[in-house]
């Protein structure tokens, strides 16, 4: 399972540089609005010290890595959902994603230019927010007036609920709400999933600083943020994109160097990766051998035969029993030997809910 996040935000407030501090490629980020036309894609490992303990142990011939998929997407401005801009270009491409990462910028600097004129966090998050709460309230607006009539007509229920729950919708949006903050039952997410709503997916802050104020840990806008952010339980990760882009050009030791120099255990994109995986109810779960250890991504709640599944769809139609080591019991024990005799190598049916850190063997017959 690879997790799909948008970056979006203002024209010039960071989103191109965190985009190539997180890829390591090198688009276009001019100090201009629109620099970034089309989307651009990159993919990333998700970091996972446990990894490195099994690599150790294993030595395998392969190591994989759970991935993390990252789109950078044009800037946005005021009425884009009507078309300006780009709007409609970023609204097509902002539905496609998992998760939404929504760049602030909380920097003053003269150099680069405010779209909007002047600095003003808050007002800046409003804009883009009224922007996906109005081409969201628009596709229900337009369902509503396509199937209404004919649900009251023929008094088809699936119909009458859709509309029921559309209009539930629609009165959040009216109210200036984002639809992730409703309480829908699981029928009624059902009804909307294939409409994409934007305003329902899960969404994360990143708050743009200085160099000097992420050593502080923010500023007085950083503050604003995650006041705006807690009233609508949205998680904030504060940042300085231009440190993780210089970050991004070092080895591994100079980079632990260089953030040790600036007081800073973890990198931002590290805790940006952790926010946003936690944010989507993601856990990973290993498989591990001497041709290979890889650790494979899941919804938290999966049982045993789905995540079979991920692995390869024979495995979990012909799914048996699962072996479950957990991680921290390998670790302390140092090999599976050990593991087995103290009585820690768990064998698990399909209806099993795994669990984060989980390593596994599925035994399976086709």
């Amino acid at each position: 399972m690879s997790l799909k996040a948008g970056i979006v935000g203002l024209p010039n407030v960071g989103k191109s540089t965190l985009f190539n501090a997180i890829t390591k490629k090198n688009i276009l980020a001019a100090n201009y609005p629109f620099a970034t036309i089309d989307p651009n894609i990159g993919v990333v490992t998700v970091p996972d010290k446990r990894l490195e303990f099994l690599e150790n142990l294993y030595m395998p011939k392969s190591l994989v890595s759970t991935t993390f998929e990252f789109t950078d997407i044009a800037g946005l401005v005021k009425g884009a959902a009507k078309g300006e801009g780009l709007g409609n270009k970023f609204l097509s491409h902002i539905r496609e994603v998992d998760a939404i990462v929504e760049v602030v910028r909380c920097f003053k600097d003269e150099n680069i230019i405010h779209v909007e004129g002047e600095l003003n966090p808050i007002r800046d998050i409003e804009i883009i927010n009224l922007e996906l709460i109005l081409a969201d309230l628009e596709i229900i607006e337009n369902r509503i007036e396509k199937i209404a009539k004919k649900a009251e007509t023929t008094k088809d229920k699936e119909a009458l609920k859709e509309v029921t729950v559309l209009k539930k919708a629609q009165q959040s949006l009216l109210d200036n709400r984002p639809l992730r903050l409703l309480n829908f039952e699981e029928e009624e997410l059902l009804l909307m999933k294939n409409f994409n709503f934007i305003t329902l997916k899960p969404l994360i802050y990143v708050a743009n600083v200085t160099e000097e104020d992420i050593v502080t840990n923010g500023n007085d806008y950083t503050k604003k943020v995650q006041e705006y952010a807690d009233h609508e339980n949205a998680g904030v990760i504060i940042m300085c994109c231009q440190i993780e882009s210089e970050l991004a050009e070092l080895e591994e030791s100079e980079k632990l160097g260089f953030l040790k120099e600036l007081g800073i255990n973890n990198s931002g994109l590290d805790k940006l990766i952790f926010a946003t995986y936690d944010l989507l109810g993601l856990q990973t779960f290993f498989t591990v051998g001497s041709d290979e250890v890889k650790a494979w991504t899941y919804k938290k709640g999966t049982n045993a035969k789905k995540c079979a599944g991920l692995i390869h769809s024979d495995i979990e139609r012909g799914f048996i029993k699962a072996e479950i080591m957990k991680f921290n019991d390998l670790e302390t024990l140092k090999n599976e030997k050990k593991v087995q005799e103290a009585g820690k190598l768990y064998l698990e049916g399909k209806d099993y809910i795994m669990q984060d850190g989980d390593i596994v063997y599925f035994r399976f017959n086709v």
